[in-house]
């Protein structure tokens, strides 16, 4: 093609462009495309050939009586409109969950029509967002959602405890709390670890989660092998479900825990020498298995164990996948329901609890139903700790040494007579020998004490650290238990 019938072409596409569609960046420096009056937006540089802003933009173009126009202007015509779009103003773009304005949240359908839920404290509505309000990112793993029902009565939630295997009460209301804290996309939820006997339905039980935050089309996968391919995952959609796990390394684990808080991570841009890619990602997780083995401290306060029982009954997959389709729009229905009826409701913040979102959730899910779900997360809370210890014995020494020492007395040490002390605990009479992983040094001792604090905390075993002129040292004390009267008292 002639240099002069080129630049026809440019100017015709981008002038169709700027005609049909809104563009803008987000902080990151990403340039979005989004249809004039839809919500939906897609980054101009995206190859894919599925719902690419090049693809929608071709087809317009041909749609419309302009023609079809070669890769070389479009690229320059999109050149020159990522360069325009560099001086809008910056929005940022969500995937599934997304703040409002008036302190309202929004949950994408995943339609093709960009009708979403709008969420407040006075109730929700079905509507089309103003694409300056929401912008909508959709990935391979944004699954559809059905139009919710209105005016369930609670219904729904019925519906899907009797279709799951969860062991009690306190457990279905801690369920039911995880449901609303995915509707909030400001609040960090704990990650359901979904765990009982073998052909308990746990995995079933973790779809049905998964599938009412993120449609039918969604499904478990295993756990990536790096974490390169998990923050992928995680990045790409809004609930994150790994099924089966039987063992959870530092690395994992450690990724675990910023998934679920929040974290950055930063790569070298592709075939840049200096440029960077930032991922910014704090997303629900969903976990399910018989057995993961130790679990570290950090990560234990970032979870939230959902106990299942073996059906009495056994369904045929047909059968029962069917019957959680036809609920689906009741079941979702229920849950909208019921979030704003909690987020309307006044509780007090428990300051005690890591996750102190959650646990004000929770207290308002108390507030405006009665389930007792705070008491479920302490409890749920205090059970992981006794695993962590059960799993860790230089928590249980420490214990050990700390339940012979008289009630209010604070016993000083440097960390290498710490490590001493608690070895010889250990070992005993008959010098048995030490456990893998045992510290070897008081550096390494001190550095194990402090992950377990707070979990020794909660055993009435309190940790501190501090100098003297001379040296640091370790001292640990074991509280004198207050009398009856002022027990009742502070509560």
């Amino acid at each position: 093609m002639a240099e002069e019938e080129k630049a026809p072409a440019r100017e015709v596409i981008t002038e169709y462009a700027q005609a049909h569609f809104r563009y803008f960046r987000t902080a990151d420096g990403t340039v979005y495309a989004q249809k004039n009056g839809h919500p939906v937006a897609r980054p101009i540089r995206s190859q894919g050939t599925t719902g690419s802003h090049r693809q929608e933009l071709l087809v317009g173009l041909f749609a419309d009586g302009l023609g079809v126009f070669n890769g070389t202007a479009l690229k320059e015509a999109l050149d020159l409109i990522e360069a325009l779009a560099m001086s809008e103003k910056v929005q940022p773009v969500h995937i599934r969950v997304a703040p409002g304005f008036d302190g309202a949240t929004w949950l994408d359908l995943g339609r093709n029509d960009g009708k979403s839920v709008r969420i407040h404290p006075a109730g929700w509505d079905i509507l089309t967002p103003d694409p300056r309000e929401v912008c909508w990112r959709r990935t391979q793993l944004t699954g559809e959602l059905p139009l919710p029902a209105k005016d369930t009565d609670g219904k729904g939630i019925d519906l899907l405890m009797r279709l799951c295997n969860f062991a009690n009460a306190q457990t279905e209301s801690l369920v039911i709390a995880w449901l609303i804290g995915c509707l909030g996309p400001s609040v960090p939820v704990p990650a359901p670890f979904l765990t009982g006997p073998q052909g308990a339905g746990k995995s079933t039980g973790a779809r049905m989660l998964l599938r009412i935050i993120e449609g039918m089309s969604s499904d478990l996968r295993r756990a990536p092998k790096d974490e390169e391919n998990l923050i992928a995952a995680v990045a790409a959609g809004w609930v994150t479900a790994l099924d089966n796990l039987s063992h959870l390394g530092p690395d994992l684990s450690d990724l675990m825990c910023c998934i679920v808080t929040g974290a950055e991570t930063i790569k070298r841009a592709l075939f840049t020498d200096g440029d960077v890619v930032r991922s910014r990602y704090r997303k629900p997780l969903l976990l399910t298995g018989i057995d993961v083995g130790v679990i570290r401290p950090d990560l234990a306060e970032r979870l939230l164990p959902l106990r299942l029982e073996r059906p009495r009954v056994r369904r045929t997959e047909a059968e029962l996948w069917a019957e959680f389709e036809d609920i689906l729009p009741i079941i979702l229905g229920s849950v909208l329901d019921l979030t704003a009826k909690v987020r309307a409701a006044q509780a007090e913040i428990p300051t005690d609890l890591r996750m102190a979102d959650f646990a004000h959730l929770c207290a308002q899910l108390d507030a405006a139903t009665g389930l007792g779900a705070l008491n479920a997360y302490r409890a749920a809370l205090d059970d992981l700790n006794d695993d962590v210890i059960e799993g860790d014995l230089l928590a249980q020494t420490v214990l050990k040494h700390a339940a012979g020492n008289e009630p209010g007395l604070e016993v000083r040490m440097t960390s290498a007579e710490w490590l001493h002390a608690i070895t010889q605990l250990y070992t005993g009479e008959d010098c048995r020998p030490l456990p893998k992983g045992w510290p070897t040094t008081g550096k390494v001792f001190s550095d194990r004490l402090k992950r377990l604090q707070p979990t020794l905390a909660a055993r009435g075993v309190l940790v501190d650290w501090g100098r003297t002129n001379a040296a640091r040292y370790i001292e640990m004390t074991r509280p004198a238990v207050p009398p009856p009267d002022q027990q009742e008292a502070a509560f």
